[in-house]
């Protein structure tokens, strides 16, 4: 009779566990490989481009994004000659500004939506001749009425510049070098705001304001050829919606038609609508100072001088060009640095902490200071504290931009154009709703407690901006409109 040993406790585990090493091993081996296979070719999304063409990329991306600032900027210091020369008034057209910021909202979801189905490319070679059509259409101007019509098509067409510039920055920078490109595209594409002015104000008062918009539109032609000649197609292979139709579908001819406000629909994530409401607070901080220059600096510092309001312009776009960099290349650092923090788990929303001392003190404060120094200072001290305001207000803009620009891209990689013109537009939209009050405001309560309530709204905007930056992970499992993962984005 054979015996058999009793069986110790726990020695059944003892013998299973070495013949289920090989297969666990063998499972988090091919784990491990597919993981750095998939980051691998992540990262050569990335290396497609080197870095001299990447620095091409962007310089043509970047000039073609000032054209949209141009058409806006150096249209202010000519709103007086225009309203002379037309036989109507500045209050009127003024309201070409709304117009244009309207048809630029309408614009950047058109553009934004089709480069996501065709490509950067087509988009920027259609819609830079565009821009010439328009500019060309609003010097020959000789009536009102065609004035606002073609700088609608003017302000459509130039749309086109911002919200594909930051899609080609997402499509070529990989996530921890995206804020500091991000950051160099707004300081070029920001010059705007100092040199447009300028440009504006110098040709309307020594020459014609017409001038100004025949050379917006030979800007638009040179940078179509530039674009044809020099720029390549950026979108990440089969990413865009032309690449996924059939052969039979791609052998029917005709334009696909896309709906352009759809992408508005990303804005119901309470991440986007929070920080897209933050910058438009901010900007709109740009805008108060800006349109009515004429009649609160001009007024009461008495410059009649259209070069020289514009060049009163010169500190708003130094702040701007500074900012920018410093912005992104400060965002790049604090995902870096949170993300090390935390053993490697990345939180986009740490990026959004380099936009709080631009939101929650520059803007505001600078706001207050050119509000009150324009009331109660008079002379040379009181345009001194004005143009000091003017730079605190143009470096605390771009300091919550940029990072708010590369955040949006950071969560909707794969939709990085549609959601930069949803937020564009939508602050242009704020904006826009928000400009014809501005000089009635003005007229009823002064300066003063105008700039104070642009400083509460941008102070409003800071406080969603913290809110975002800790409960944003939360946030965005209330509604998800389909956000990039953290396996996606390293």
């Amino acid at each position: 009779m054979t015996t058999t040993s009793p069986t110790p406790p726990g020695s059944s585990h003892t013998e299973r566990t070495p013949l289920l090493l090989p297969e666990i091993e063998g499972q988090m081996i091919a784990a491990q490989t597919e993981h750095a296979q998939k980051v691998s070719a992540h990262q050569a999304l990335y290396d497609r481009f080197s870095r001299s063409q990447k620095i091409r990329i962007v310089t043509l991306v970047a000039f073609t994004g000032l054209i949209p600032l141009f058409i806006v900027d150096s249209f202010v210091p000519s709103i007086p000659r225009m309203a002379e020369d037309l036989h109507s008034t500045a209050v009127v057209i003024s309201l070409a500004v709304s117009i244009s910021a309207f048809a630029g909202s309408i614009g950047t979801l058109f553009w934004a939506t089709y480069s996501g189905f065709y490509g950067r490319r087509i988009i920027y070679l259609i819609s830079l001749p565009l821009v010439t059509i328009g500019s060309f259409g609003v010097g020959a101007s000789r009536s009102v009425t065609a004035l606002m019509c073609w700088r609608v098509v003017q302000a459509f067409a130039g749309s086109a510049g911002m919200s594909l510039g930051a899609g080609v920055i997402g499509d070529i920078y990989k996530l921890e070098e995206r804020g500091t490109a991000m950051g160099i595209f707004y300081s070029a594409v920001l010059l705007g705001p100092a040199m447009a002015p300028i440009a504006g104000g110098f040709t309307a008062h020594y020459s014609s304001w017409r001038v100004m918009q025949y050379a917006i539109g030979l800007a638009g032609l040179i940078m179509s050829v530039s674009m044809y000649a020099a720029f390549p197609e950026t979108s990440h292979p089969g990413a865009l919606g032309v690449d996924r139709l059939t052969a039979e579908q791609r052998e029917k001819r005709g334009p696909v038609l896309l709906n352009p406000f759809a992408s508005l629909a990303l804005l119901r994530s309470p991440n986007l609508a929070a920080v897209t409401f933050a910058t438009a607070t901010a900007l709109l901080a740009d805008f108060v100072l800006v349109v009515p220059i004429a009649s609160t600096l001009g007024a009461r510092y008495n410059i009649t001088n259209e070069a020289a309001i514009g060049a009163c312009f010169i500190p708003l776009g130094v702040g701007n060009f500074v900012g920018a960099p410093i912005a992104g290349w400060i965002s790049d650092r604090q995902i870096i640095k949170w993300r090390a923090r935390r053993g490697g788990v990345w939180l986009p929303e740490d990026r959004l902490r380099a936009t709080l001392a631009g939101s929650l003190i520059l803007v505001p404060v600078a706001m207050l200071l050119c509000g009150w120094a324009t009331v109660f200072v008079d002379g040379w001290p009181g345009l001194a504290m004005n143009l000091v305001g003017f730079f605190l207000t143009g470096l605390g803009v771009d300091l919550v931009l940029p990072p708010v620009g590369s955040y949006a891209v950071d969560i909707l990689h794969d939709r990085s154009a549609e959601i930069s013109a949803a937020t564009a537009a939508a602050r242009n939209i704020f904006i826009a709703l928000c400009l014809p009050a501005v000089l009635p405001l003005i007229g009823t309560i002064g300066v003063g407690w105008t700039n104070t309530i642009s400083a509460v709204l941008a102070w409003i905007g800071a406080g969603l901006l913290l809110l975002t930056i800790r409960h944003g992970k939360a946030m965005r499992q209330w509604v998800d409109v389909g956000f990039t993962t953290s396996e996606e984005s390293n």
